[in-house]
């Protein structure tokens, strides 16, 4: 036995490495159920301590799950209604937005204009060899379309789903707490267990709170400042600032390129595009320098490179709502590790050095 401890010791790296490696295959794989579960306990960290308060209100948790998942619902629907028609409008027009885009870069000449005789040649090719051009075209522009709706099925299942699981878990109340603290044998283990959930309820649902209301004012200013160019949808766009705000660093640099790429087609002007991109970066730089930081982020200090690849791994393994939930996550894993003892070192690295700027 003994000597098995050596060999032991060299198995430990190789072990470690197999198992991540098993793990991010397994998030990958099992993305489409893990999304809405991830959503749905990150939820229900928010609005448990609401759900808690009403509680002792002498509310059941049953009632009180069935009141936040019918407002939630709600407001999805009415979203849903509300964005639908620009939206759709939106999407059935983007083929033709980009055609354009390409013909308009194409008159600037030098490489671009050779890449546009290529791709004319080739489609004269593709002519000779299968007939009329035209229906080819049309095939590809509507299929374009009918692929983006039809992911709508799955995503609104999985919205569904997310909100079901989020029902049960509001539901249970502490159940989950309760059977935690259960397990654990020292008393002292306990009362951190207790402290860890409750300061993760606080300090996620200030955050997610306090960037949703932040978000939902810069597009509406985004949605004003957009209307005030004279761009079509300024509404979607609107939307669109709220959605991409969630993602750190890359969401507001993707925004102002597509309010850009609208410009540049439907203002058809180079020197209006800059000015929309400069616009909605202004709004956004604003936002992300001055009001997030004066209401947020002085209590969560997290290291930028770290932020940064954790929203590139979730979007590389979750896609778009990848980046949304890449954030949240961070933060109940640092919050965990400043209240775990083994774990404050890798709790540093994740944070600001002064430990007692995320804890509040």
């Amino acid at each position: 036995m003994r000597g098995s401890t050596p060999y032991s010791d060299k198995l430990f790296v190789p072990v470690v490495i197999i198992l991540a490696i098993l793990m991010v295959h397994t998030l990958v794989w099992a993305s489409d159920f893990l999304i809405p579960v991830v959503a749905a306990f990150l939820g229900y960290l928010v609005l448990n301590r609401p759900r808690r308060w009403l509680q002792r209100l002498g509310v059941p948790p049953a009632a009180t799950a069935l009141l936040f998942t019918v407002i939630l619902t709600a407001m999805i629907v009415f979203l849903l209604v509300r964005m639908s028609s620009p939206a759709a409008a939106f999407i059935e027009d983007l083929p033709a937005l980009i055609e354009q885009i390409r013909d308009k870069l194409s008159t600037a000449g030098g490489t671009l204009e050779a890449v546009n005789d290529a791709t004319d040649a080739a489609q004269e090719i593709m002519e000779d060899n299968e007939g009329s051009a035209v229906e080819v075209e049309v095939v590809q522009q509507s299929g374009f379309a009918a692929s983006l709706f039809s992911m709508a099925p799955g995503f609104l299942s999985r919205i569904l789903f997310a909100l079901i699981l989020l029902f049960f878990l509001i539901a249970s109340g502490d159940m989950f707490l309760s059977k935690t603290v259960q397990s654990i044998k020292r008393f002292s283990d306990k009362r951190l267990a207790v402290e860890i959930a409750h300061s993760i309820e606080d300090q996620l649902g200030y955050y997610l709170g306090g960037i949703t209301l932040i978000n939902a004012g810069l597009g509406t200013t985004v949605a004003t400042a957009m209307s005030l160019w004279g761009l079509p949808s300024p509404i979607v766009l609107g939307f669109m600032a709220f959605a991409l705000n969630f993602v750190p660093f890359l969401g507001g640099l993707m925004g102002a390129t597509i309010a850009a790429a609208v410009a540049f087609v439907s203002l058809d002007g180079t020197w209006v595009a800059a000015g929309v991109f400069a616009t909605y970066i202004a709004l956004t730089s604003v936002e992300g320098q001055i009001v997030t930081p004066y209401l947020i982020s002085r209590r969560m200090k997290l290291n930028p490179p770290v932020v940064f690849l954790t929203v590139a791994f979730f979007a590389w393994i979750w896609s778009v709502m990848g980046m949304v939930v890449a954030l949240p996550i961070l933060i109940v894993i640092k919050l965990v590790c400043d209240e775990t003892q083994t774990l404050k070192t890798l709790g540093r690295f994740l944070g600001d050095a002064d430990e007692k700027q995320i804890t509040g």
